[in-house]
């Protein structure tokens, strides 16, 4: 079977045959999904463009167009309506067509990229020896949900943890733990990872030992002074620190894996800081050879300001007086190692938007040197912040940075005591809560434009009405009811012959438009726009369920239909939450 061509680019094609048809540009005749269905399903603009170039009133324009078209059998009405629009309906027919060609399709109507480009995308990039907090929230799963998003459009993507585990925090862990242990044989200068024996981490001593190293370095100058030198001598790879990081890192990365995995969040590539480190020399010789490299108070910076530059953008620091590397340095030698090793198409970083500044410069350093190739797209995705009723940073009641693992628990236990309020039993209730929390807690956050701030409502994202993950969840779960008591497999091969009402129809076009959601919630870096196609769609049905009997409709043909159209909404809300990394549930 071929690839599947947009609906849109299809009809774009045959209304620029028209525009020129009547002696206009071809590219004219793009067409767009209408923004009030209530008028049109479809609408071209490009009679505006010919007035200027054709100095013809648009509505003229328009009107020679439509009437080209009027004899195409797939169009129901097409008008040209002022000033200049051109708007189309197609026929029922048609949309059956084609809503059959997207359940045919491997690929459910999504496009299929053809580029051969792949992507690395950084995302997540939590701490070692720190707990993953709320804070860590949004990169892991709006990262996840646009490599998931990319995937189903056929893209390679490379996913990237990139652990925080080279820089100053190792130094504070290493630092506090010589102090409560100085006894362990990997602080002594003689330490010799062939003979000496590591100690066995304490899991709680890790999660708090960091927080406390941190808040006593701002106290404490000598400790502070302490931490930095340790850290040069991890980073110059002295055997007993670097002994006792590697197990820091291991100890780590096995909770951050527990806790990803719990968000469905995974990654390809689980590197950290530390993996670039071999590439530092390298990126420092290109930056000499360039002539880019200076000195400025003992340490080498890159210039990276503009002339035109509306705010200040500072040097990069590449060596500080210390010889010790830098945020900067590690990520511009990570992108040494990204195009070496995958040659992508484009870097994306998902990251909080206050880190904006910094790849500005990073970018910019990386463009200078010539890292990538220029054809290369180096993309910051900066997300905002998820904030409390009070509009201030989500906090936990007593004031503190909640824990990532304890949101997971409060948002599991509360579906649970949802679901035993409204009398529900059954063996998997538990599993089933666990679902809709995450659901809840994932959908709550990505429905939000990634770029804006949020407020935290829990109790609203776990509601059964609205937009939400828990009302998503239950379409499902209503879907799968209808069908099993009809006695279908969600494998069945149906296709809806008919529309008998308006509801049926705004649901196929959810459906054979789905694809192109996906194409622009990738060129837009916004999963929000599948939670919309998802919500629309979900509502479209919701007011088809209470319109119709279905099971008990008497006329034969109208309820195999609909029984197909149940199938149909069904794969293709499940895609939709799937691609959300949002796990369905059969029952609820």
């Amino acid at each position: 079977m071929g690839k599947l061509e947009k609906l849109t680019d299809i009809l774009s094609r045959a209304v620029s045959e028209a525009f020129a048809g009547c002696g206009y540009d071809y590219s004219l005749g793009t067409v767009v999904v209408s923004d009030r269905l209530d008028l049109c399903q479809f609408q071209c603009n490009g009679s505006f463009a010919a007035a200027k170039l054709y100095k013809k009133p648009p509505l003229a324009v328009a009107g020679e167009v439509a009437a080209r078209l009027e004899s195409d059998a797939r169009i129901k009405s097409i008008e040209a309506v002022r000033p200049g629009f051109i708007n189309i309906t197609l026929t029922d027919e048609y949309l059956l067509e084609y809503l059959s060609a997207v359940n045919s399709d491997p690929s459910l109507g999504v496009p299929q990229d053809d580029s051969n480009k792949s992507i690395v995308m950084d995302y997540g990039g939590p701490n070692v020896a720190k707990s993953l907090h709320i804070g860590h929230l949004r990169s892991a799963i709006i990262g996840e949900a646009i490599k998931r998003i990319a995937r189903a459009m056929g893209i390679t993507v490379y996913s990237d943890v990139h652990l925080g585990n080279w820089g100053t925090p190792m130094g504070l862990v290493i630092a506090e733990y010589s102090e409560r242990h100085p006894e362990w044989a990997c602080f002594r200068e003689d330490f010799d990872p062939e003979r000496d024996e590591l100690p066995i981490l304490d899991p709680e001593e890790l999660n708090e030992i960091y927080p406390y190293a941190s808040a006593k370095s701002k106290q404490d100058e000598a400790f502070k002074e302490k931490a930095h030198r340790i850290t040069f001598e991890l980073q110059s790879r002295r055997p007993g620190y670097y002994a006792l990081w590697k197990q820091l890192v291991s100890a780590s990365v096995s909770d951050v894996k527990k806790i990803f995995g719990a968000l469905n969040v995974d990654f390809d590539l689980w590197y950290g800081e530390s993996d670039s480190d071999g590439y530092i020399p390298e990126l420092v010789s290109i930056l000499d050879s360039k002539g880019l490299l200076h000195e400025s108070e003992g340490a080498l910076v890159v210039d990276v300001k503009r002339e035109d530059d509306k705010i200040t953008v500072p040097p990069v620091i590449i060596k500080k007086s210390d010889s010790s590397s830098t945020y900067a340095t590690t990520d511009l030698a990570t992108i040494i190692q990204r195009e070496r090793d995958y040659h992508p198409g484009k870097i994306l970083y998902v990251v909080d938007k206050r880190q904006s500044l910094h790849f500005e410069q990073v970018f910019r350093c990386a463009r200078m040197a010539e890292l990538v190739p220029e054809d290369t797209q180096l993309s910051f995705l900066g997300f905002g912040t998820m904030n409390g009723s009070d509009g201030k940073p989500f906090k936990t009641r007593d004031g503190g940075t909640m824990k990532l693992s304890e949101l997971i628990r409060t948002a599991t236990d509360e579906a649970l005591e949802k679901l035993r309020d409204s009398q529900y039993l059954s063996s998997d209730i538990e599993e089933i809560a666990r679902k809709i929390g995450i659901a809840a807690i994932k959908f709550g956050d990505l429905s939000n434009q990634p770029s804006k701030d949020y407020i935290f409502d829990l109790g609203k994202f776990l509601s059964f009405d609205g937009k939400t993950g828990t009302y998503l969840l239950y379409t499902v779960t209503r879907i799968n009811s209808i069908l099993s008591r009809a006695g279908i497999d969600s494998l069945s091969d149906l296709t809806p012959s008919g529309i008998y009402s308006d509801a049926e129809r705004e649901i196929v076009l959810d459906i054979i438009l789905s694809g192109e959601a996906y194409q622009k919630a990738l060129s837009d870096l916004a999963p929000s726009v599948l939670c919309d196609c998802a919500y629309n769609l979900a509502s479209a049905f919701s007011r088809f369920y209470h319109d119709n009997r279905i099971l008990s409709e008497e006329d034969g043909e109208k309820r195999t239909s609909w029984l197909a159209l149940c199938l149909i909404t069904r794969r293709v809300l499940v895609k939709l939450l799937e691609t959300l990394g949002i796990e369905p549930v059969e029952h609820m």
